[in-house]
């Protein structure tokens, strides 16, 4: 298979079966601070698929849904149309919550997509969002990954070119804080300093900066890897001296980060996947530290790459050398602390 700068790479099951791993450290409690749910584009992962990954080996304890403009609503005012993608997250929740599905606390937080562009208008949307919940958003996330190349693209909504230096969305931005809501953000390593600017302007908001601030290695970026992670580490290095943000260790199984797993007869190994990411993820944990970083699996996104139980022997082998309190964070304290998460406390 070649792989191409598609946004999402195709689930290949049969693919993923051709790599088993036997569990490492099953017993250790993970939150998985970032996942998406969704029927589209004949790629059905719903809470029944989801379900199944969390249960193949490792403990999951809890889960936070993301923003995917999942189950929007069909009519109603366009502002108001996210509201349906809070209440689908929010009864995948209820199903969790009953203890019927197992371990996992699937969705115990949710990350809406509120357009953050209306500025101080989005409160009401806000409002709305808060109460159609169940008490469990916690977030708003809005697609802001641009890139002026074709052959980078990892969404299929393309923002604004500067969105994140309109006037009116910085407006939006500052308005979470009066609800205590974090702004979840997704952008390229090529963006990093526009998203320092604006974190530095909001310092009541948590910033938390999704997949390991999206270092590319595709489109022009391709075979200057040295000069990429140059340009990301000192832009992360910049955006971690702000107590307000935060930074999610994974997502690097879309195609833009240029890793070509997903062409091989093979599935990657969990230490092929540690080894080809322990240069983000030691300079993530360096300067953020672990009391700033989660990790998360950007599942069902990274499943054309590898299979959830891989994934998180990939994430403890590249703990592995962290002292307890160092892993308790990775794998579950930052997503508490940053998501007020309650139920996966009581796990953990």
């Amino acid at each position: 298979m070649q792989v191409v700068n598609a946004p999402h790479l195709p689930v290949r099951p049969e693919w993923l079966a051709l790599r088993d791993e036997l569990v490492l450290e099953p017993d250790w409690p993970i939150v998985d601070a970032h996942h998406h749910l969704w029927d589209r584009q004949g790629a059905r992962y719903l809470a029944h698929e989801f379900l199944e990954d969390t249960g193949s080996g490792h403990r999951v304890v809890s889960t936070v849904y993301v923003q995917c403009r999942s189950m929007l609503r069909a009519d109603g005012p366009v502002e108001m149309r996210p509201l349906g993608e809070v209440e689908f997250a929010n009864g995948i929740a209820a199903m969790g919550a009953s203890g019927s599905y197992g371990q996992t606390r699937c969705c115990e937080a949710i990350v809406g997509g509120a357009d953050l562009s209306q500025g101080e208008w989005v409160a009401p949307v806000l409002e709305a969002m808060l109460q159609v919940s169940g008490g469990r958003l916690r977030g708003i996330r809005n697609p802001l990954a641009w890139h002026e190349s074709d052959a980078v693209r990892s969404s299929p909504v393309t923002p604004p070119r500067d969105l994140m230096q309109d006037a009116r969305f910085k407006a939006g931005v500052a308005t979470l804080a009066t609800y205590g809501l974090s702004f979840d953000v997704w952008v390229y390593h090529t963006q990093l300093d526009e998203l320092y600017e604006l974190a530095r302007s909001v310092p009541d908001v948590t910033v938390v900066i999704d997949h390991f601030g999206g270092p590319v290695g595709a489109g022009p970026h391709a075979g200057h890897g040295a000069e990429v992670l140059s340009a990301w580490r000192s832009s992360v290095q910049r955006l971690a001296t702000l107590p307000n943000t935060r930074m999610k260790l994974g997502g690097a199984g879309m195609p833009v980060f240029g890793h070509d797993f997903a062409s091989a007869s093979l599935p990657p190994s969990s230490q092929q996947l540690a080894d080809a990411w322990r240069p983000y993820f030691e300079v993530c944990v360096d300067v953020f530290g672990p009391e700033r970083c989660m990790f998360e699996s950007n599942f069902p996104v990274d499943k054309g790459m590898f299979s959830y139980r891989v994934l998180w022997n990939a994430f403890k082998r590249l703990a592995a050398r962290a002292s307890v309190t160092e892993r308790e964070a990775l794998f579950s304290g930052t997503a508490i602390q940053t998501y007020r998460l309650r139920g996966a406390g009581d796990s953990v």
